[in-house]
């Protein structure tokens, strides 16, 4: 009750941000309450908050996920160096990126579901090693020329002004949501992230549920490799560099306890807007890149501080008396 009534607070919280986020960028740019606008806020970030339904689950299972990123680029590369060849069809390439996200997740998951290594630095080797992979498999070669049906798929609206990935989005974070607040999978997310042991005597599968957290984890980031490679229409081995950054912060601004076992889908999405209309707004107002880096930083920051500075007072608070 206690955390419901927790995350109940920073969720109201958040949704104060975005309401000031939302206000400070409308005064600064006429154009930020537009319809298009909103659709190019999401659409420009679509593979990041893609991956950050997937870290959810990660974070509140207890667990980090490094390597998104870089497995992003991976299963990108993957599909532009089959594609290139000139043997295989561009489908079968896709589903190959796709199977190099789930077999990088697959790789990760065992390590640290079954073997007992700790997933920081699985995932980071991991990221250091697709990465690598990555500029292997492409060299110094940007990889494009796609078939022109998979470019518009990732350059142009599907349904009136709304893109594939979009769509692809909203129906992925649905799912999640069902999943983690109403399943019984859910459930067995957050008993781990709680407590691990306590889960286990429970009777709980606690390596086939972090087992599957890490495939889904790694098949988000390939997705989001291939739909970003749709989007720019090329593929190199640096595609997706650096994105770790706003995804786990995405993650922990929502609430998403860093040590486990905490956290809402609702409140990653306030986050995720957040973040998404932040980027938009300093854009709008012509704020050099490297600063808006550094804005997202400094959330990063606050996002894993506040949340327990403001635990820290209310375990200060006397109890009521009875």
């Amino acid at each position: 009750m206690r955390d419901w009534a927790a995350r109940h607070r920073w969720e109201t919280v958040l949704g104060g941000i975005l309401l000031a986020t939302i206000v400070v960028n409308a005064t600064l740019s006429p154009f930020f309450l537009g319809f298009g606008n909103f659709i190019n806020l999401f659409w420009l970030s679509i593979e990041k908050i893609i991956v950050v339904v997937a870290m959810t689950f990660v974070i509140i299972n207890g667990e980090i996920d490094l390597s998104v990123a870089s497995v992003m680029g991976f299963s990108a590369a993957v599909m532009a160096s089959a594609f290139a060849g000139g043997d295989i069809p561009f489908a079968v390439a896709i589903v190959l990126g796709l199977l190099a996200g789930a077999a990088a997740g697959l790789a990760q998951g065992f390590l640290i579901a079954r073997v007992g290594l700790p997933s920081l630095v699985v995932t980071l080797a991991g990221l250091i090693g697709f990465r690598g992979a990555a500029r292997v498999l492409l060299e110094d070669r940007s990889v494009g020329d796609f078939p022109e049906w998979f470019d518009r798929l990732g350059q142009q609206p599907l349904i009136g002004s709304i893109p594939l990935a979009l769509i692809i989005f909203f129906s992925l974070l649905a799912v999640a949501w069902i999943i983690l607040e109403r399943g019984t999978f859910g459930r067995k997310v957050y008993v781990i992230g709680n407590s691990a042991d306590v889960a286990r005597y429970s009777g709980v599968g606690v390596s086939s549920v972090k087992l599957r957290i890490f495939v889904a984890s790694g098949l988000a980031a390939g997705l989001a490799g291939v739909l970003f490679a749709a989007r720019l229409g090329s593929v190199r081995g640096s595609l997706g560099e650096f994105f770790e950054l706003d995804i786990i912060t995405m993650v922990l601004l929502g609430g998403v306890s860093i040590f486990g076992g905490s956290g809402s889908m609702l409140g990653v999405a306030l986050a995720m807007f957040t973040v998404l209309s932040i980027r938009n707004g300093l854009g709008l107002a012509n704020v050099d890149g490297i600063i808006q880096t550094g804005v997202v930083g400094l959330l990063l920051i606050g996002s894993v501080l506040v949340p327990n500075l403001l635990e820290g007072i209310q375990s200060r608070r006397p109890a009521p008396e009875p």
